[in-house]
């Protein structure tokens, strides 16, 4: 039982058809196709395409929780000496 509403874009088939062609409905539906599911003729679910709810981002709601030092980009010595400190015996360095 499966009949089609050309304006809509909607379908409307059989749980055991749904059942049957899972798959090929899910790719009718990713391309915007929305499907009515019907048990014993009586529409009972729609499958639509997923949009996601996109949240606009607020700035500022962690102000007065996070305190960022005056020098957090300052060099940190140990860690500069780590990269550029030669190594021993390294062929690129030379030797003294």
């Amino acid at each position: 039982m499966q009949s089609k509403d050309e304006d809509a874009l909607i379908s409307v088939m059989n749980v055991h058809e749904a059942k049957t062609n899972f798959s090929k409905l899910l790719a009718r539906v990713a391309l915007g196709e929305e499907i009515v599911l019907a048990k014993a003729g009586v529409p009972v679910a729609k499958l639509v395409p997923y949009t996601p709810v996109l949240v606009a981002r607020i700035g500022g709601r962690w102000k007065g929780t996070i305190e960022i030092a005056a020098d957090f980009d300052a060099p940190v010595p140990s860690l500069t000496e780590a990269f550029y400190a030669p190594t021993p015996g390294d062929p690129l360095v030379s030797q003294s």
